[in-house]
């Protein structure tokens, strides 16, 4: 199995690398950005290379790489960096946390990041460069088309459709046979109870602060 350049220095890289190292059992090598945030030598303890000359010291034939993005640009840069990785011949790891339930109808793909106590359920599908924080219920015969990033405790019911490049942010609830459209960005909490086109952004409303100040409660 090969060694693994993580793409990125942000919090999403450091976490990939601990786990692809403690709960995958692979080694990270190096980590990876363009020359112009390459401000350093190292990161987290390891080397920090220019992607633009990563070849030099950690060629395809023996490194794999894993693009560990946010949702940028909806998700766009981190697909731009998995196809130019690609392009200079290296393979695209991929990781699937042991702590995620999931069964033999499920294909493993590249670039995704599943973390723990995540439930895809029977013939629910997970597309290429997919993120899912921990936590998520994906229904069965559900799709989640590629390019998309999924927070933490989102359930996804039954038979529902995200379309690529999605965002959706923590603890939405998505009814049974609902399509959310591509490039949609779907705020925390939201409850989408029908199809969303394409490009549409749902944004509840956040919890107000109370005029009354904590200490003029009573029984508190």
């Amino acid at each position: 199995m090969k060694d693994i350049v993580v793409f990125g220095t942000g919090p999403v890289a450091e976490l990939a690398a601990f786990y692809f190292r403690e709960d995958a059992g692979r080694r990270v090598a190096a980590f990876t950005v363009d020359a112009a945030y390459a401000t350093a030598a190292t990161f987290a303890g390891l080397p920090l290379v220019p992607f633009e000359a990563i070849e030099a010291r950690f060629p395809p034939a023996s490194h794999d790489v894993f693009v560990a993005l946010a949702y940028t640009q909806l998700n766009r840069l981190r697909r731009a960096k998995v196809e130019e990785a690609k392009a200079r011949g290296y393979g695209i790891a991929h990781y699937v946390s042991r702590r995620a339930t999931r069964f033999s109808t499920f294909e493993e793909a590249e670039n995704q990041f599943i973390l723990e106590d995540n439930t895809i359920q029977p013939f629910a599908r997970v597309g290429r460069n997919v993120t899912l924080w921990s936590g998520n219920h994906i229904g069965h015969h559900s799709t989640i088309a590629e390019d998309v990033f999924i927070a933490s405790h989102v359930v996804v019911s039954g038979g529902v459709t995200v379309g690529a490049r999605s965002f959706i942010g923590v603890n939405v609830t998505i009814r049974d046979h609902v399509t959310i459209g591509a490039d949609c960005v779907i705020g925390a909490g939201a409850l989408v109870l029908r199809d969303i086109p394409d490009g549409s952004v749902l944004a509840p409303g956040g919890t107000e602060v109370s005029r009354v100040p904590s200490h003029r409660l009573k029984r508190i």
